[in-house]
């Protein structure tokens, strides 16, 4: 029994102390809130951008829509009950002949009782309707014009969620170099210090340098200020409403850099295009409604009420004191002319239908030409990127060279401030074509609906 006890107590023990551990230790996304990765932001603008929301809003009140005209052809149900109360009844007048005065004289008379009560129920239900039946069909293509244009809203959200974040992480790259050159450059310019007090160099070859100097230290500062800018937009693309700095856990990838070759586009996977042919359906459906608007509608009809009267309240709680009436019916109406209104309508209706042919086609034909100017743009842009990495492999052996140069005795001041110079020339020109292959590379993927999935 004692060994039963122990054992328990050591399990309840256990137990805490797990729980203890677990609380101790809390998730990484819990610690650090403002770290994400590329999906991770992409997946959080989904939820927190305000664009997007509002186009799936669009859809929630598209459905409540249809719901709405679902409703017609209900039942329509209403009731109501009406009490007066006659301060003072009206009176009316009868030909005086009536009460035994002279010909062509009138009397006063009061109808009625000092209370009154009408109370009924009446019910409608729309038996056909032309443009019932065409007006719920387009309220079904709306929904789906709606949805349509969530997937657009999602595509232009990861275009320009993916672009901001690349534009963060290359900055970011920049900075890094340019600690480096930072580094070199201020051993260099301290060393030549070292010397000039010794008499070795001359005060110009040290003014020389702390100009480089200075000019890349400037150049940090500026591209810190774009990085905090760069993360702002981030922030505008996620709908991010945190003051803290962005943590961008993904890293730099440039590895896929091979060119593509031009294919035709499949212009159904284009949002755009899909748009436009749903638009299409509607303006079909306008078409249809206006010309079956020829036909009648038929609404039948049902109607129950009670009056009361009396010249006190004693009969509002009695059945049998009350004068029923009933009725059920059915209208029928049906348009014979209208001046031949609904004939140009109809015609107006034909012909933005037309337009839409035309704009579909249109739109074709700019789809095709933007993929072909998208794989040629990421195809110069990979041909670019790999001359400037080039480039920037050549400058950094020309720093060294000249460095080494310098330190040895064998080369200027001057070299090296060249040197350093078209390094810093080459960094940018490498940066700006790593970021237009990563830009044109994400514009190439929307211009072929490939993009989002």
């Amino acid at each position: 029994m004692m060994n039963l006890k122990m054992y328990t107590l050591l399990l309840a023990l256990s137990v805490i102390v797990f729980q203890k551990k677990a609380q101790s230790q809390p998730k990484a996304q819990e610690t650090n809130p403002n770290s994400f990765s590329l999906q991770q932001s992409i997946e959080y603008a989904y939820k927190n951008s305000p664009n997007y929301l509002n186009a799936q809003n669009e859809v929630l009140m598209a459905k409540y829509k249809r719901k709405e005209v679902l409703g017609m052809a209900m039942p329509q149900i209403t009731a109501n009950v009406d009490m007066k109360n006659f301060l003072e009844i009206p009176s009316s007048v009868v030909p005086g002949q009536f009460f035994g005065g002279p010909d062509g004289s009138f009397a006063a008379v009061k109808f009625g009782t000092t209370f009154q009560t009408q109370s009924g129920a009446s019910a409608s239900l729309l038996v056909f309707s032309a443009d019932y039946l065409i007006g719920l069909k387009a309220t079904k293509e709306y929904i789906s014009l709606m949805n349509i244009n969530v997937m657009r809203g999602k595509t232009e959200l990861v275009s320009q969620v993916s672009k901001a974040y690349y534009s963060v992480l290359v900055n970011k790259e920049r900075i890094k170099l340019l600690d480096a050159n930072i580094t070199k450059l201020e051993k260099l310019l301290n060393d030549t210090r070292a010397f000039n007090k010794e008499g070795f160099v001359e005060q110009i070859d040290v003014d020389r340098l702390e100009v480089a100097f200075n000019n890349l230290t400037t150049e940090k500062q500026k591209i810190v200020r774009l990085i905090s800018l760069s993360e702002n937009v981030l922030k505008f693309q996620m709908g991010y409403a945190g003051n803290d700095n962005l943590v961008l856990t993904d890293s730099l990838s440039i590895s896929d850099n091979t060119e593509i070759s031009v294919s035709k586009i499949d212009v159904a996977k284009r949002s755009e295009y899909q748009l436009l042919e749903s638009q299409q359906q509607l303006n079909n459906i306008n078409v249809k409604r206006l010309k079956y608007g020829y036909l009648p509608t038929l609404v039948a009809y049902g109607n129950i009420a009670a009056n009361g009267f009396g010249n006190d309240l004693k009969y509002v709680g009695y059945i049998n004191k009350y004068f029923q009436t009933r009725l059920i019916g059915a209208t029928l109406s049906l348009n014979v002319f209208d001046g031949l209104q609904r004939h140009y309508k109809i015609q107006q209706a034909k012909l933005d239908f037309k337009k839409g042919e035309n704009n579909l086609k249109n739109l074709q034909l700019a789809i095709e030409l933007e993929g072909a100017s998208a794989v040629v743009n990421y195809n110069n842009a990979v041909s670019s990127l790999q001359v400037q990495n080039r480039n920037l492999d050549l400058a950094k052996n020309i720093y060294t060279v000249a460095q080494k140069k310098y330190e040895q005795g064998v080369g200027s001041n001057l070299e090296v401030i060249n040197a350093q110079s078209s390094l810093k020339e080459s960094e940018t020109n490498y940066f700006n074509a790593v970021y237009d292959m990563l830009v044109y590379k994400i514009d190439y993927l929307k211009a072929t609906g490939s993009l989002v999935k």
